[in-house]
């Protein structure tokens, strides 16, 4: 009998141990970069919005250049957008447009193309790495969605594992008081078994709210029958005379 309850106690609660779940599966790093695209979109309007300015401006300073007042006005615009630069890279600048050479201008040409290129890639870097962090990021709060619906699952099998192993063993008892004190007080406790067998299932049911209500409403139709019947038995009861006395009968 001990070894049936055992293999009975396996097969109700299942194999769970040997199951692989997506839960399993590592999941990738996380760039270190924001997660709201809102953050990088903005700056990078602002950015190109500078930029747009300043490449405007000299722009004009270039189809200007006969007009000193407005290559002037454009220049301060543009450095208006611009944060201060330092006192070296002032003098730098100063120093080449002294000298005016064209070969150190086709350098510094090239070296600001380079450099251009070179941020492009950095904030297409920035951008791909903010889409994966947020793709990962996602990944996380799914992963989070399932654990707790797997939590969740485990709990109401254990609880759904008590009330049937409970329900098992009230019904091997009940069995067994069946087989030597008669079914009179065995069907019952078996009855019972089934019951606190099926409670879990019961109450998980779709339609439990239904049962409740239904209930409920028997329940009180019920009580509202059992006094209106104790009433009625009252005022019958008070209605009926009472029988003479035994001497007036004589």
């Amino acid at each position: 009998m001990r070894s049936l309850l055992v293999i009975a106690l396996l097969a109700l609660t299942g194999c769970s141990l040997f199951r692989k779940d997506k839960t399993d599966e590592p999941l990738p790093k996380q760039p270190d970069a924001p997660t709201k695209p809102d953050v990088v979109q903005s700056l990078g309007k602002d950015l190109d919005k500078t930029d747009h300015r300043v490449a405007s401006a000299l722009v004009a300073i270039e189809k200007n250049a006969d007009k000193p007042k407005v290559v002037v006005a454009e220049s301060r615009l543009a450095q208006s957008y611009l944060p201060p630069p330092p006192e070296a890279d002032v003098a730098f600048a100063v120093a080449r447009a002294t000298k005016a050479d064209p070969v150190d201008y086709a350098k510094q040409m090239e070296f600001g193309r380079k450099l251009a290129t070179a941020v492009n890639k950095a904030w297409e870097k920035l951008e791909a790495q903010q889409a994966e962090a947020l793709r990962v990021s996602q990944l996380k709060d799914a992963r989070i969605v399932e654990l707790q619906k797997e939590v969740e699952a485990v709990r109401k099998e254990a609880s759904r594992n008590i009330w049937t192993m409970a329900g098992v063993g009230l019904a091997v008892i009940g069995a067994l008081t069946t087989a030597f004190l008669g079914p009179r007080i065995g069907l019952p406790l078996l009855a019972c078994g089934a019951a606190m067998g099926a409670f879990p299932f019961v109450v998980e049911s779709p339609h439990w709210d239904m049962i409740v209500t239904l209930t409920l409403a028997a329940g009180a139709c019920l009580l509202i029958w059992v006094a209106w019947d104790y009433a009625r038995d009252k005022v019958n009861k008070s209605d009926t005379p009472n029988p003479p006395p035994a001497d007036e009968q004589a």
